[in-house]
This record gives structure tokens, C-alpha cells and sequence, in this order.
């Protein structure tokens, strides 16, 4: 890994769930609070800030301006943002969305800049306005100074970007301890792909979107009788911090108490003994045993399916909602995951169900899933 990504400590500030003074108001950043938190975040040692164009639907970008670049010298921190490109009707606006975020922001360059959320048909628009080559012409201009992008999407995929793009300066991936040997996130074989092209990984979603903070008692109580005095959050990033070929570890903070606790639980950390690995796979197994769906991911419904449903990902979000007992999270997941292929877009012909080793009931499963997520 290059020196200067060497240098960034392991836990970065994710700047999307800011603190709010009216919860109904995405944009009511809390800025008193924020400060306080970028200036924790800072004393204990961190650096790298990650927001993007469309979070807090855009004010993300304005309060990290507020907060950290109008207070502290342009070299004491790195900053990374994202060009949502899929979600932007024209090519013209996606190539704006540069200029408005570092207007936003208030600084001359970008540390980092990453097409962001690609995966499934997102890919294409990103392919359709040209972003690969405007996001190299912008480095090449010092508008930014590291290219990369964030994906949601398997192996396979990531090796087929790395492939085309190999320019590509870093990427980032949803890893956690739960998502490492799933058949559908498949975490593990995603760093391992992105070793073997040479390309360094930012982690997003070490806690699973807050789940593995809030986990079923099944699995709570098998880390807590081991080692009561470590919170569930410390184990989730103690299993990111030290894993091989890491810029960063994303910690999505939203209260001055979380990046205190954060802040605290990196500089003590010392990596995870056989035995707290051990402890920790009993845990993601308990979670794990809570799916009520046995989908493996192959993927043989989806090769004959003349609707094109997204069949494994609904299975996968079935199987999340049960095993973080959040239907709510469970629901916004679904909202953006499937968009290539909802459940309700079964025609019920009966195919996918003939192909799975699994004899899973899919043509119910689906009509669950139309009914509980859309």
C-alpha cells in the first residue's frame, strides 16, 4: 500500500447519520454537536472524513465545511466525497455534482473521490455519462487526488470493474463480521479480489448499518458472558481494523457519545486473540441461525427468471430482517437494493422454484417480501 495511504489512521468519520435538532428535517444538522465530534474525532489522532453529494440531502458537505475545513488547516485532514451519478438525470448534472461539492465543502481539491453506489443497473449510468473518464480528467486537473468508487454488489462484479478500470486509485466495500463468509455479501472474497487487482479498501458499514450495534440476544449474550466489558460496536471494528490491505474503517457517528466511545475503543484496541475470534464466530453464527430463508446466492433462479426479479437479494433481506429483528432497516434496504428487479414483479411461472437446490419456496417468499417491503 502507498505510503500516504499507510499514514491515515484505521478509523475514519462517516458523515452520514449527523446528529439533528428536529429529527423530521434531514438537513437540521446539529453543528454544535458536529463540532464537538470532529474535535474528539481530531485529539485522538483521526483524520479521514467521508461524506458525499446526497447526504443529508446535500447539507452533509456544507456542515463538514462548518466544522472541520473552516477550522483546521487544509493538511490535518483528508476528505473524501461522492458523485451519486445513477440518481442524476443527465450526464450534465452528474459531472456538475464535482464542482457544487467542493464549492460546498470549501476546499480547492478532493483527498478522495468516488463514484458512489455502483453495482446491479446502477453501473450503467455511470458507463452512460462518461464518470470513469471524467473522474481521471479531474485528477489530472488536481481537482482530486485519489479516483475510486464504492460498490454494493458481489465479487464477480468487483472483479469485472477492477478489470476495466485498473487505473482505479482505491474502493469501497461493505465489510463486517457478519457479511465475511455470507453466500450473498460475500465480504471476504470481496477484499480478496480487491488484493489481488493491488487496489486498498475503505470499509463502509463495519457495524451493518448500526445492526451489529443492536444485535439479538442470541448473539449478544455470547460476546457479553465472554467479555462483558467490550461493547458490541468495539468487536465489530476490532474485526475491520486489523484485516490486511485497509486505508480506512468508516464509523457512521451521530452523537458526541459515540465518536467519544469510538475514538476511545481505537486508540485501546489491540487485535483480536484466537479466542475473541472464536467468541465472535459463535456470535455471527446465533445471528446467522435466526434466517428463515436457506437461499445459498447460486444464483440458478435468476438465470431463467423472465421478469428478472432479483430473487437472492430479496432472500437476503428476508433473512436480514429476522436476523436484526429491524423491519424498518430491513425495508429501506430493500427500497434501494432491488430497484433492477422488485418481488412484486413475479409472474409466478414457477421456473426458479424447479432450479433450487434449496426446494425453497420462492413464489412465497416474493409475495412476503411485495407485501412487507413495497
Amino acid at each position: 500500500m502507498r505510503d500516504d495511504f499507510a499514514s491515515i489512521p484505521k478509523l475514519g468519520f462517516g458523515c452520514m447519520r449527523l446528529p439533528l435538532t428536529d429529527p423530521d428535517d434531514r438537513t437540521s444538522i446539529d453543528l454544535e454537536q458536529f463540532k464537538a465530534m470532529v474535535d474528539t474525532f481530531m485529539d485522538a489522532g483521526g483524520t479521514y472524513f467521508d461524506t458525499a453529494f446526497s447526504y443529508h440531502d446535500g447539507a452533509s458537505e456544507t456542515a463538514l465545511r462548518q466544522a472541520l475545513v473552516e477550522r483546521y488547516p487544509r493538511d490535518a485532514y483528508t476528505v473524501a466525497t461522492k458523485c451519486p451519478a445513477a440518481f442524476l438525470p443527465t450526464k450534465e448534472a452528474a459531472h456538475a455534482t464535482l464542482a457544487t461539492s467542493l464549492e460546498r465543502l470549501g476546499v480547492a481539491y478532493l483527498d478522495f473521490f468516488l463514484l458512489h453506489n455502483l453495482g446491479s443497473a446502477r453501473t450503467a449510468k455511470f458507463d452512460e455519462y462518461g464518470m470513469w473518464d471524467f473522474a481521471r480528467r479531474a485528477k489530472e486537473q488536481g481537482l482530486v487526488r485519489n479516483v475510486g468508487f464504492s460498490l454494493h454488489d458481489g465479487p464477480d462484479v468487483l472483479d469485472e470493474l477492477l478489470t476495466a478500470h485498473p487505473d482505479m486509485d482505491f474502493v469501497q466495500l461493505q465489510v463486517n463480521y457478519l457479511d465475511w463468509d455470507d453466500p450473498h455479501a460475500q465480504a471476504r472474497r470481496l477484499m480478496e479480489v480487491a488484493e489481488r487487482h493491488g487496489v486498498p479498501v475503505v470499509i463502509m458499514e463495519p457495524c451493518r448499518g448500526g445492526r451489529l450495534c443492536e444485535l439479538p440476544e442470541e448473539a449478544a449474550s455470547v460476546l457479553a458472558e465472554a467479555y462483558p466489558a467490550v461493547t458490541q460496536a468495539e468487536w465489530a471494528y476490532r474485526f475491520c481494523w486489523d484485516l490486511p490491505n485497509v486505508i480506512t474503517v468508516l464509523s457512521g457517528m451521530s452523537t458526541l457519545e459515540q465518536a467519544q466511545q469510538n475514538t476511545a475503543s481505537y486508540q485501546a484496541h489491540q487485535p483480536l486473540s484466537a479466542d475473541e475470534r472464536a467468541v465472535l464466530g459463535k456470535a455471527a453464527t446465533a445471528v446467522r441461525a435466526l434466517a428463515p430463508v436457506p437461499c445459498t446466492g447460486c444464483n440458478y433462479c435468476v438465470e431463467g427468471c423472465p421478469a428478472h426479479v432479483m430473487i437472492p437479494t430479496v432472500m437476503e433481506i428476508l433473512n436480514l430482517e429476522a436476523m436484526t429483528r429491524n423491519p424498518d432497516f430491513a425495508k429501506a434496504t430493500y427500497g434501494w437494493q432491488t430497484e433492477a428487479g422488485r418481488a412484486s414483479w413475479c409472474i409466478r411461472c414457477g421456473l426458479c422454484e424447479r432450479v433450487c437446490p434449496q426446494s425453497i419456496d420462492i413464489i412465497h417468499q416474493l409475495e412476503t417480501a411485495a407485501e412487507k417491503y413495497e
